[in-house]
């Protein structure tokens, strides 16, 4: 029914955005991580991307700051015994890339973290949702590492460690690819940055 919302910020509190469009002051549930970016928009122009959920007793709209989120969430709910309050809590403890990482990777665990969110739950939304998610985003994660599970993890925690220093996905991938598999991730972390630095 809405796409976005474009208005005015008129306020945050407790896990819930309002935004002033034409007089109109659209009430959203977001995430932790929708909210945290929205801070420095308080007071101005902000956008959400919407999803509007209907039940027999209550509408509720929901809303996230880019498009990847929103994307994430329409897929996270389509997972039987996953509603929107279970998807939002997984979009408040993990980023759309930790949580691609974690279900390229196999990681119920990273998931279940989620308040309200079960291991059984978190299986089934990696069994569910490998092939639906973006999928040139899985087999970058999933290309970089060898076979081994622990490498594995260490590549995919230095790709997680890259962005939070800013780099892109795609800059993070290909910086450690080709990485020595048995380097420990401070090593790996290293070299991929040395290759950044010879990047620019």
């Amino acid at each position: 029914m809405y796409y976005y919302l474009n208005g005015t910020l008129v306020t945050l509190f407790g896990g819930y955005a309002a935004i002033d469009c034409g007089g109109v002051c659209y009430k959203l549930t977001v995430s932790n991580n929708t909210y945290s970016a929205l801070a420095k928009h308080l007071g101005k122009t902000a956008k959400l991307y919407t999803y509007l959920s209907v039940r027999e007793d209550a509408m509720e709209l929901f809303g996230f700051y880019s498009e990847d989120e929103h994307s994430a969430f329409t897929k996270l709910i389509t997972v039987s015994g996953v509603g929107p309050k279970a998807a939002i809590s997984i979009l408040s403890t993990l980023s759309v890339d930790r949580l691609i990482s974690a279900i390229a990777n196999n990681d119920p665990k990273a998931i279940s973290m989620s308040p309200g969110v079960g291991l059984k739950t978190a299986q089934k939304i990696i069994l569910d949702l490998k092939d639906k998610m973006k999928i040139e985003q899985l087999e970058g994660v999933e290309d970089i590492a060898p076979t081994a599970s622990s490498s594995k993890a260490s590549f995919s925690e230095a790709v997680d460690t890259l962005l939070v220093l800013g780099y892109t996905r795609s800059e993070a991938v290909n910086a450690v690819k080709g990485c020595d598999p048995s380097l420990s991730l401070e090593d790996i972390i290293k070299v991929a940055l040395k290759k950044l630095s010879k990047d620019k």
